[in-house]
């Protein structure tokens, strides 16, 4: 049922904090945010400053190479700061990484966890690395309450973390980097409620203490409850976070951990695409739910790691990271099976999927400078290995011998489906499914010639897969005995290549060549004369150039790359084939800054185009990729109101144009516009510092498809109407 406006004592509390505040308030002056732009940090491990504006930082975590600034290395990283996550009121990381230009957003086959789609590929959200390491952070759905920058890093990088978890982030990578508590106390206690009722409170606290406040902490709880802009849609989230760290004169100690528990009824799924299908159907009203109300998810991940930095002498550092996470994952699911796209018809039914997940995860190494007569070299030398099980089991449900019948316009309410047809492991104990161990060491050097304006970069990663895989134990097969039944072990070493020429201070020029690498396809079917025959990891590759450019206020870049990928192959005859390549090309552009005082800006876009080759019976070569966007566009301003002191107004404007469903080309999404607004107003109430924060997404509550990522389509989330107020005690 859903759930009535709330009446809690927390939204009580919400409208008289802002009755007093609009009786009481006293305007506060603003400072514009003072950035040197030639700031350039010497310790691997410490974080860029922000740049102008204060909403992308000057460089980020580049894996085994650190933390870098943006104008010296040969790659396009992105770093959002924590400050643009509060002013856009960004709850998980896909709200912040709908800022990038290269990024757009679906969902996964079935479930709720989300898919970035970058530079045309995809990423998993099991592939997103917290402070440089793999595995550690949540699954689907990660909150950003606790987080200081999120990290986009552009084009394969098995080198530069080695390879990811699950084989995705081929056009890309993000990495999460956890709050710290400040020399300056943190007592900050936020209250949001959105347009359906929702709320929510998180408390931020942090504290250095100690001789030259060498030890500090930073406490965040969150939780947020309540009915979703989708209707009849109704989420619970809570997340718990501690950040320790110790930063001495030689040697720094940092430790994570944090819990996240999310609850979600009366799910929208994407949808999947029939077989004989004449067209896209336009999309339903946003708001319109065409799930079940009996279908859930809940997900519970506890994590952590910690991690150690030792400056051995002025030249070289060393570290040593660990970190580990368990999940608990279930729900009942149901996702629609488009039949008719003029009418909307389309089949339901239902299954139920426990996953289980543990996870440990390591990495070491050590970043040194030096100079040979002219030369001098950055030399990085890592190793990480991964551990991970999988324990997952399934049921399948349906209307005794078919699925139930839905229309996405007009959806029926069924009853839940208890005809059980397809049953794998025991859903009350899932048994193991899978285990994996990646290990990999890198080697690389940064050579620079004449003062460091002509930078050289080479290194190799040599890494190492060991993929098991386990039948189900119990279930409606025969071979769901819970033995092994898959064994895939491979190495393979990926190189990297770079160059960055600096004319002048403010200009860089640079090219790079760099490869990623995921577990490959096992043959498998009915019939399969070589089922069970696991192919070598495949290598994707991307070579990319392009010019940097960095006024002090205004930051820019231009790029041009081509992304070529092995597909996962097909079956021909009585075998399973590994054949076929697809190749992403673009043009990709992103300016940031403050280029006045009170006016940040960024905006970019990325114009692509894909094809693919290899094809059975070459049936489609040529043709354009799934899910690859022909271009995307982003720009946003976010500017202070003068004559109003603490006032400021934001706008952003999403574009994203037409992309394939189908490998044969005649099925595809029209162009699609969003529009977002908001406005904040930061005073003073009884001399604490408050902020009130007003944005609306999907301003013109556009109905339209967003992604049509693995052939399925998800659907842009309504308008929704976010305020909070935020008071620092």
């Amino acid at each position: 049922m859903p759930r009535p406006f709330p009446s809690r004592p927390t939204l009580l509390a919400l409208c008289c904090c802002t009755s007093v505040m609009a009786s009481a308030a006293e305007p506060i002056e603003l400072d514009a945010t003072a950035i040197d732009s030639d700031t350039i940090k010497s310790r691997p491990d410490t974080r860029p400053d922000a740049y102008a504006g204060g909403q992308v930082a000057r460089g980020g975590q580049m894996g085994v190479l650190g933390n870098q600034d943006f104008m010296d290395v040969p790659f396009t990283l992105t770093s959002y700061t924590a400050q643009l996550i509060e002013d856009q009121q960004a709850e998980d990381i896909g709200d912040v990484l709908a800022n990038d230009p290269s990024v757009r957003q679906s969902y996964g086959s079935g479930n709720q966890a989300q898919v970035f789609v970058i530079r045309g590929l995809p990423l998993n959200s099991d592939d997103i690395s917290y402070n440089g390491l793999y595995g550690v952070l949540p699954r689907q759905i990660i909150g950003t309450e606790a987080l200081d920058r999120v990290e986009v890093f552009k084009g394969p990088n098995a080198f530069i973390n080695g390879v990811s978890p699950t084989g995705s982030g081929l056009g890309g990578s993000v990495n999460l980097q956890p709050k710290r508590a400040t020399d300056t106390p943190i007592r900050r206690y936020t209250q949001d409620i959105s347009s359906d009722g929702r709320i929510g409170e998180h408390l931020d606290l942090g504290q250095r203490f100690g001789e030259d406040n060498r030890f500090g902490a930073r406490l965040n709880l969150m939780q947020r409850e309540g009915e979703t802009a989708i209707d009849d849609q109704d989420q619970r989230s809570k997340l718990v976070t501690l950040g320790l760290d110790y930063r001495g004169d030689d040697f720094r100690l940092s430790a994570d951990v944090g819990y996240q528990k999310q609850h979600l009824t009366h799910l929208r799924n994407s949808v999947k695409l029939g077989t004989g299908l004449a067209g896209i159907p336009s999309a339903p009203d946003a708001s319109k739910n065409y799930g079940q109300d009996w279908s859930w998810e809940d997900t519970e991940d506890t994590f952590g790691m910690v991690r150690g930095d030792w400056d051995l002498n002025d030249s070289w550092t060393a570290y040593l990271a660990a970190g580990a996470k368990h999940t608990r994952e279930n729900g009942f699911y149901a996702t629609p099976t488009l039949t008719d796209a003029s009418t909307g018809a389309a089949t339901i039914s239902g299954s139920q999927i426990p996953h289980d997940e543990d996870n440990t995860t390591l990495m070491a190494g050590l970043n040194g400078h030096f100079a040979t007569g002219p030369v001098s070299h950055q030399v990085s030398v890592g190793a990480t290995e991964l551990w991970a099980q999988q324990r997952s089991a399934f049921d399948f449900y349906r209307y005794g011998t078919a699925s139930g019948a839905t229309n996405l316009y007009n959806p029926g309410d069924l009853a839940k489906p208890t005809t059980s047809y397809f049953v794998g492991g025991d859903l009350s104990d899932p048994g193991v499914t899978g285990k994996t161990r990646t290990r990999s060491v890198a080697l690389s050097d940064t050579l620079g010639f004449f003062d460091d304006s002509l930078l050289v970069t080479a290194g190799l990663r040599r890494q190492e897969m060991l993929v098991q895989g386990y039948a189900y134990k119990g279930g409606t097969s025969a071979a769901y005995d819970g033995s092994r039944n898959a064994r895939y072990d491979e190495a393979i070493t990926t190189p990297v290549y770079g160059i960055v020429y600096k004319p002048t201070s403010f200009v860089s020029l640079y090219a790079n060549h760099i490869e990623g690498l995921a577990q490959g396809p096992t043959a498998s079917g009915t019939g399969i004369l070589n089922a069970g025959e696991m192919f070598p990891p495949g290598r994707t590759k991307q070579s990319e150039a392009g010019v940097k450019l960095d006024v002090g206020r205004v930051g820019a870049s231009l790029a041009v790359f081509r992304i070529e990928k092995p597909t996962d192959g097909y079956v021909q005859g009585n075998y399973y084939v590994r054949e076929g390549d697809q190749v992403n090309k673009g043009v990709e552009l992103s300016v940031f800054g403050e280029p006045i005082d009170g006016l940040r800006l960024m905006a970019g876009g990325t114009r692509m185009s894909s094809h693919v080759s290899g094809t059975l019976n070459g049936a489609n070569d040529g043709n354009h990729a799934i899910g690859v966007p022909t271009f995307t566009l982003n720009a946003s301003a976010d500017w202070d109101v003068p004559g109003v002191p603490g006032l400021a107004l934001n706008a952003r404007m999403l574009r994203t144009g037409g992309q394939y469903a189908d490998a044969a080309n005649t099925l595809s999404l029209p162009t699609w516009n969003r529009f977002d607004a908001g406005a904040r107003y930061q005073l003073k109430v009884a001399q604490k510092d408050v902020t009130l924060r007003l944005n609306v997404e999907n301003l013109t509550d556009k109905n339209y498809w967003a992604s049509a990522n693995g052939g399925y389509l998800t659907q842009g989330d309504p308008r929704l109407v976010k305020f909070s107020t935020s008071v620092d005690f």
